[in-house]
Formats: C-alpha cells, structure tokens, sequence
C-alpha cells in the first residue's frame, strides 16, 4: 500500500514561497493503476518523485509497504562515467539484486551491444532511456511510477517495452502521468485529478476525464 496523508510541498521562488501540492490524500493498492490527470504545471511530476522518494514533502507522510521504481526510462540519475555495465552494478547493489542475473537481461532488452560497456555520457537520450528502462525491468518492483508516455527507441522496441510492463507486470501496481486519455484508458482501472494543488480521486476513469475536460 502507498498512503499520502496531506501532503504539501512548497518551493522557494523568487516572488516568494509557492505551494505547489495542498494538502494531498492518495491510496494505492497492491495491484491497482491509477491515472494522474492535470494541465502542465499542475504539480505531477511532483507528486510522482514525492512518491518515489527522490524528494521529501514539506508536511505530511508519505507511507510506502511496497516497493516503488523511479520514473520509467529517466536515466538522469545515471553516473556518466561509469559504463552502462558498471551502473546497472550499482543499482543492483542498491537494491538486492543478482547481477549475475540482470547482466543478461539487461544486454538482451536494451540491445545497446559493445555501447553496455562505454560510459554513459557518450550515450544518445534514446540509447541512455533503454538502458533505464532495461534496469527498471531487472529489478522486480511491486509498483512502477509512469511520467507521461513510455517512448523508447523505435516502435518494434517500444511494443517490446509495452509487452514486458504491461503484459508481463499485469499484477503490479502502477501510477501514470499523462495526457492522452487513450493511454489511461486502456492501462487505469481509476483515476485522480490534480487542480489547484488538490487531488480528487474518481473510482471511474471516464468521471475523471468528464471533469478534466470540463476543467480545461
């Protein structure tokens, strides 16, 4: 379960404090995939590294008994000097797992071939999110955290990162930013609308939509 009990985080600006979340409840269960709607700016990829725990809010709790990925495909966290090979090392190490078992997995799904053993900073933006992408496979999260639309690589290798998530991880959890409505459709049995800073959860995906359209 991941609980959010009014949650706020306020940043310092240049005008002055400004509140971004207010006061947020939020409930995921083992399983459930749940649709952040919002305009840009309204604080979702906030909410998403509050979440994760790459940022602490500025009140409340965040309660976590399952184990949560980063955002899928963001490779900013990567050291640039390392290899490919030598990152996924550490992430496996950070979180329990076999390298042994990861290795391989990881150079199958990524298919970045010699370029898994040349450092990272001489990776391409699409060579950088399949490597994320591949470590986020290889590490068995209970729930995955989905900033906007997975686009990684071309579209035979973006289906094959849709059949490893989706079809394969039907059973975890998963909370998606995006703004296309297809997308939460056909991945969110729920959803929930970020206006204002608040959050209003809806059991039924198309009563969140109704709202968002109506909203913007």
């Amino acid at each position: 379960m991941i609980v959010l009990d009014n949650v706020r985080k306020t940043y310092q600006t240049r005008n002055g404090p400004r509140e971004v979340l207010k006061g947020l409840n939020l409930e995921v269960a083992p399983g459930q995939k749940i649709g952040i709607l919002g305009r840009n700016g309204a604080g979702k990829s906030t909410l998403i590294r509050l979440v994760s725990g790459a940022e602490l809010p500025t009140s409340g709790n965040v309660q976590r008994s399952m184990s949560i990925s980063w955002p899928l495909a963001f490779g900013g966290a990567f050291q640039g000097s390392l290899t490919g090979l030598d990152n996924l090392r550490f992430v496996c190490r950070i979180y329990g797992v076999s390298v042994q078992r990861a290795i391989p997995f990881v150079e199958e799904f990524s298919e970045l071939g010699a370029y898994l053993r040349e450092p990272v900073k001489k990776y391409s933006s699409g060579m950088r999110a399949r490597l994320a992408f591949a470590i986020s496979m290889a590490v068995e999260f209970d729930c995955f955290l989905i900033d906007e639309i997975i686009a990684v690589g071309d579209r035979r290798f973006h289906e094959k990162c849709h059949r490893e998530l989706f079809e394969k991880r039907a059973d975890r959890a998963m909370i998606i930013v995006s703004h296309d409505p297809g997308y939460i459709r056909e991945h969110c049995d729920t959803a929930a609308l970020l206006v204002d800073g608040q959050l209003t959860s809806y059991a039924n995906v198309d009563d969140a939509f109704h709202v968002y359209d109506a909203a913007v």
